[in-house]
């Protein structure tokens, strides 16, 4: 390999890398922009409902806690106004008003009537608490001092998790309250029946952060202090939500809000991979389509490389033999040039050869007047060679001056051309070339075949192109023997001529028919043609106004058709 071979292989792995790199980071550009503004728009929007599907939970939830409360508060109230502590502490009549709370509510365990010292004086429930002294227990205190009172979970004399609501009623040494426990298991299926995807859960919290409910997930029990609870931000006012990792290390979207005056806090969490499952399966979804697209990208920037590079090739070796094809037309063209001069050379001794044997037929004739009758026979050899020296003399005559004829350049000015005059003589002009190739010339040219207008010169070198593709196409067929070249010429109808060239040579190549009359495409290899030759046919006959078809079959042979308008004289 030369060095000019390897600089060019070089060069080509540079415009290689080049080309594949821009066809890949281009696409990629827009692509990831387009999959990142995605990805980015859904997870906010995403975090945005999701964080706002849980506020809305833990609205509803607190709404629906706060109403179970106050209307259990409600229950107590329309009690205390409906009868007197009389009524109320006799033990029929309390028994009574318990059976009928509990229709109202399962939620209630029992029901306790105290004096103002805080004296349990009568009960309904299944506890023995009757004559208890409550007088220092932090829930009478707070129901003597506010009216009502809802307490935290404490265990008391039963020894048992639970919570009381109490009301007061009456002044003074007449003040006396009446109390209702509420079930915590009731009160704890009621806060825990949140469902949210699979690890949602809801409990409470008092503001020490000590358990009211269980969770669901466990970890802490019933009035035990939750290890997470001093580190939540405390909401103000309303809905607090934020992303935080619990004590065993998973992270969880929690929302927070107060309850009962700011005593009790209401927290709803679900695992974040459990809240963002959508988001998750939308990252991998993105993920794969990236990689797929991406993929494809690759490889249709590799598959469209090779393609550029066979394109880029194929123009460079294009390039190379319209270099060559052009020496070769200038070539042609400088031959061209000579061919007329060398037949202009050889025009002058021809009319000198001319002269001479008119000057010795001249003579010879009063030579036979002299000569001895018994010598005629070598007079008349001698007359007869005179006579083949003139008849090759106007032919060479002829040849020089169809030669002058094609090469002079003449203007492009079309004039009136008779098909029955000027296709003979472009003919005669190849007749011997064809006879020497064993190629029959067959010729029918109707007589009522109509002129039409062109440049002399021009239509004959689409004639003279097209005899001699003809004839490079029998001789590559047949050889020396065997080819036929059939020229029609005919009237197709009042307006229009047609001449047909037709030939038994290899044919043309079907995917080759359409790009025939293409300028520098050719069958030929380099120095046999240019790829001009048909296409400036083409151009020629088109000024003409006329218009040049094919139909060829290998192997069998090829017709090109010249249609052109007809003059009427």
């Amino acid at each position: 390999m030369n060095k000019k071979e390897s600089r060019r292989e070089e060069q080509g792995e540079q415009v290689k890398r080049s080309i594949l790199t821009n066809m890949i980071v281009l696409p990629f550009i827009p692509f990831l922009l387009a999959i990142g503004v995605s990805f980015y728009f859904f997870t906010t929007a995403l975090q945005s409902n999701t964080n706002s599907s849980l506020k809305r939970i833990v609205n509803d939830h607190r709404d629906m806690i706060e109403s179970f409360l106050m209307e259990r508060k409600s229950d107590l109230e329309l009690i205390t106004n409906t009868f007197d502590f009389e009524q109320i502490n006799q033990k029929e009549s309390i028994d009574l008003i318990f059976e009928n709370l509990k229709k109202r509510s399962n939620a209630f365990i029992d029901l306790g009537l105290f004096d103002s010292h805080g004296v349990h004086v009568s009960y309904s429930g299944k506890y023995q608490l009757k004559g208890k002294d409550y007088q220092e227990e932090h829930w009478f205190k707070e129901v003597m001092h506010k009216g009502y009172y809802i307490s935290d979970i404490f265990l008391g004399y039963r020894n048992v998790p639970h919570f009381v609501i109490a009301v007061r009623q009456g002044a003074g040494e007449d003040r006396w309250a009446l109390r209702a426990t509420i079930d915590t298991l009731f009160f704890e299926g009621l806060v825990s029946k949140v469902r949210i995807g699979k690890t949602g859960e809801a409990y409470i919290l008092n503001k020490n952060g000590i358990a009211q409910t269980l969770k669901r997930s466990g970890g802490i029990q019933i009035l035990e202090k939750d290890p997470d609870a001093s580190e939540f931000p405390v909401p103000e006012n309303g809905i607090q939500a934020f992303v935080k990792s619990d004590f065993t290390g998973n992270t969880y979207l929690y929302a927070t809000t107060w309850l009962k005056n700011k005593e009790w806090l209401l927290v709803v969490r679900q695992e974040k991979k459990d809240a963002y499952e959508s988001l998750y399966s939308a990252l991998y979804i993105s993920l794969i389509i990236m990689l797929i697209g991406g993929t494809v990208i690759i490889m249709a920037a590799v598959f469209m490389t090779e393609r550029i590079l066979k394109k880029i090739q194929q123009l460079g070796r294009e390039k190379e033999t319209l270099g060559h094809q052009l020496i070769r037309a200038s070539q042609l063209a400088e031959i061209g040039e000579m061919a007329a001069g060398f037949a202009h050379e050889i025009n002058n001794p021809l009319q000198i050869i001319k002269s001479e044997h008119a000057l010795v037929e001249t003579l010879m004739e009063d030579v036979f007047e002299t000569v001895d009758p018994g010598k005629n026979e070598d007079m008349i050899d001698i007359k007869d060679s005179l006579a083949q020296i003139k008849l090759q003399v106007n032919r060479c005559a002829e040849i020089t001056q169809a030669i002058l004829k094609f090469g002079r350049k003449n203007e492009t000015k079309q004039q009136p051309l008779d098909p029955c005059r000027i296709i003979p003589e472009i003919v005669q002009m190849i007749e011997k070339k064809a006879t020497v190739g064993g190629i029959k010339f067959i010729k029918n040219i109707s007589e009522d075949a109509p002129g039409f207008m062109g440049n002399p010169s021009q239509f004959q070198q689409v004639m003279l192109n097209l005899f001699n593709n003809a004839m490079d196409a029998i001789a590559e067929q047949h050889g020396v023997s065997g080819g036929v070249l059939n020229i029609e010429a005919c009237k197709k109808d009042e307006n229009f001529l047609v001449i047909k060239i037709t030939d038994n040579g290899k044919g043309i190549r079907p995917e080759n028919v359409e790009k025939i009359f293409s300028p520098f495409f050719t069958t030929k290899p380099v120095g046999k043609g240019t790829g001009l030759g048909l296409s400036v046919c083409y151009g020629i006959i088109k000024s003409f106004g006329g218009t040049m078809e094919v139909t060829s079959e290998q192997n069998v042979g090829t017709c090109f058709v010249v249609t052109l308008p007809a003059i009427h004289q």
